[in-house]
């Protein structure tokens, strides 16, 4: 069975530049793992809640410890991760100070096989990165989010986004 995420990315703009929010995941395994490795807010759709946005929220929630800032939800479609995972996102304007954000904890056993339970942070770290940059860190299959993303902002320019010289001749 097809594995299926869902999950929220956050941007805000800076004068001219867009910026977008990727998590980095705690624990043991990627703590010295940088580029290729950041995410999306993301996690796994349940059976018993099989509603993709919903859960694109309350995983946003849990890795950032914020609620998905009131907005319009952007539709960027789905990938398909190296491991097979199905990730639907939805991209939402917003802007949280990332020294707010907290992470729920995930527990496992650790060292592996040890049989004790050792609870670790399922996100570790939180930052705006600009185009360029979202794209040297986050995992090579989400860059098409961060294509989709620039294409729709580029294309929303309402009349509070426009140059003031261009709202006033309109």
């Amino acid at each position: 069975m097809t594995r299926i995420s869902a999950g929220i990315l956050l941007y805000r703009r800076r004068g001219e530049a867009l910026e977008v929010l990727l998590v980095h995941p705690g624990g043991p395994f990627f703590g010295k793992k940088d580029f290729g490795n950041w995410s999306i807010p993301k996690g796994e759709v349940s059976e018993a809640d099989p509603d993709y946005q919903q859960t694109a929220r309350r995983e946003f929630l849990e890795e950032v410890g914020h609620p998905v800032p009131p907005g319009r939800l952007i539709d960027l479609g789905w990938i398909r991760q190296k491991g097979g995972k199905t990730v639907y996102a939805w991209a939402v304007e917003g802007d949280i100070d990332p020294a707010t954000m907290s992470s729920n904890f995930i527990e496992f056993d650790w060292p592996p096989f040890s049989g004790r339970k050792k609870r670790f942070p399922e996100v570790d770290r939180w930052v705006y990165f600009g185009p360029e940059e979202a794209r040297l860190r986050v995992k090579e299959t989400q860059v098409p989010l961060l294509d989709r993303l620039d294409g729709a902002v580029s294309l929303d320019v309402s009349p509070s986004r426009a140059d003031p010289a261009e709202r006033a001749a309109r």
